[in-house]
């Protein structure tokens, strides 16, 4: 089984990071992935659009994500500018860095406050790292371990643990949104 997930932010906000740890974290559970970006214009504030793929097997095709399994995105702004969701699997799951629930922004889906957490917890307001433990307690694709993980072999020390501490908060956070 692959798992598609197609992550939408603006360029500086860590869009390729965040696909490149999901791959990494797949590494860590024995499993196939492939992690690459695609650009529009690159500034700092332009749309960015990043994609992962997580398989039992090796991964041959070497395109876009047209079709995912789940949309993240990073800028809740941007679902006024493209369609964010197009090609959406149907009972595809979508998570959104939001303060606000997700009807109220015209979805079905569900959102974290992801720059709000890091902002408490690394300093600044970079989502990444949280959305990724919101993504786990999503989809149950990954572990939030492996994801953990992922962030601790990709950043030093302390920027790590606040990262760790991030993705911890944001998985409980959405954890209990779900039981709701």
């Amino acid at each position: 089984m692959e798992f598609q997930t197609r992550i939408h932010g603006r360029g500086g906000q860590g869009v390729v990071t965040a696909a490149e740890l999901l791959s990494v974290a797949a590494f860590l559970e024995d499993r196939y992935a492939q992690a690459f970006p695609t650009f529009g214009s690159e500034r700092t504030g332009a749309p960015v659009v990043s994609f992962c793929r997580i398989s039992d097997k090796p991964i041959r095709l070497r395109e876009p994500i047209t079709e995912p399994d789940a949309v993240i995105v990073q800028d809740a702004t941007l679902l006024r500018q493209i369609d964010v969701l197009a090609g959406l699997r149907p009972h595809g799951h979508v998570l959104i860095n939001s303060t606000r629930p997700a009807d109220e922004l015209g979805l079905t889906g569900w959102t974290v406050p992801a720059s709000e957490i890091a902002l408490r917890h690394v300093g600044r307001p970079v989502p990444n790292a949280a959305l990724l433990g919101a993504f786990c307690a999503l989809t149950g694709v990954l572990s939030l371990e492996s994801v953990l993980a992922a962030i601790r072999a990709t950043f030093p020390g302390p920027v790590a643990e606040r990262n760790v501490a991030a993705a911890s908060e944001a998985c409980s956070y959405l954890r209990e949104a779900v039981r709701a």
